[in-house]
């Protein structure tokens, strides 16, 4: 069964893809958050109003974290630099602080360092499930997150997250099945994986999603879950969902309106009010 997440987060994450990356400078807005999410495949910065409402939203591509080890930590400072100059420009105003997360299982002061290093206060470090059932206020269920590196399951049991598990395949595993069935590099792949046609890609990258269902359903079982949470980039692959829907028969799929920007968009929103 497929589902959808409320009118009002997906609005918000519909915003966000509008004015990713849009420099255009708009009204100053009187009050603010930001978070920014450190991923495996891309830096966001998201800052919202005091009403959740995304004012700016600026990315880039880089793998200069991996499952929250810090590959490049120079390249990540620099990168959450340019994005938080953007947005002060966009916005006209000045960001002292953001809220930051790290994966489960990880150590927080890797995301906190980054953004000391990079000029700013941290507002607050929240693992990354516990700022989504934050935001979407699950009570029962899982958050599957399936970013870059790994899926990750995090099970939820009366609005608080009582199991955490992480398995290493995400993103750069399809990217590495399409690399070595078309036999060109990574670099190919990936922009094939982006970019190409998405029927023949899924064909080709079917098994990962089946991994990750399989990885899924051994996390679930005999622990009463009805209902998945799906966030990641990995996940807006076109078709991800009905996959998915195949596979893991029988439980209740909530797939965002733009899965990449889900986590970015509850980080942000962490603590607010």
């Amino acid at each position: 069964m497929m589902s959808a997440l409320p009118d009002l987060i997906n609005g918000h994450l519909k915003e966000i893809e509008r004015i990713v990356n849009n420099d255009q400078p708009v009204s100053t807005p009187k009050v603010f958050r930001s978070g920014i999410d450190l991923g495996t495949a891309d830096i966001v910065l998201i800052v919202i109003d005091e009403a959740g409402r995304p004012l700016a939203a600026f990315l880039e591509w880089a793998e200069v974290v991996r499952d929250g080890v810090v590959l490049d930590y120079w390249g990540a400072v620099e990168i959450v630099k340019r994005l938080v100059q953007r947005a002060e420009q966009k916005l006209h105003i000045k960001i002292d602080s953001a809220v930051t997360s790290y994966p489960p299982g990880t150590d927080p002061r890797t995301s906190k360092n980054v953004l000391i290093a990079a000029g700013l206060q941290v507002e607050a470090v929240v693992d990354e499930p516990s700022s989504v059932v934050h935001l979407l206020e699950i009570e029962e269920g899982a958050v599957v997150d399936i970013g870059g590196g790994t899926t990750g399951i995090s099970i939820v049991q009366k609005k608080e997250i009582v199991y955490t598990a992480d398995e290493a395949t995400g993103g750069r595993h399809m990217t590495l099945t399409l690399a070595g069935n078309r036999k060109i590099s990574y670099e190919q792949a990936e922009k094939l994986k982006r970019n190409g046609p998405a029927d023949e890609i899924r064909a080709v990258i079917a098994p990962v999603f089946q991994k990750m269902s399989a990885i899924v359903l051994g996390h679930i079982k005999d622990k009463n879950v009805k209902q998945l949470y799906f966030s990641g980039g990995t996940c807006c692959f076109p078709g991800a969902d009905r996959v998915f829907k195949e596979e893991l028969e029988g439980l209740e799929i909530i797939m965002p309106y733009h899965p990449l920007y889900l986590t970015p968009l509850a980080i942000a929103s962490y603590g607010k009010g």
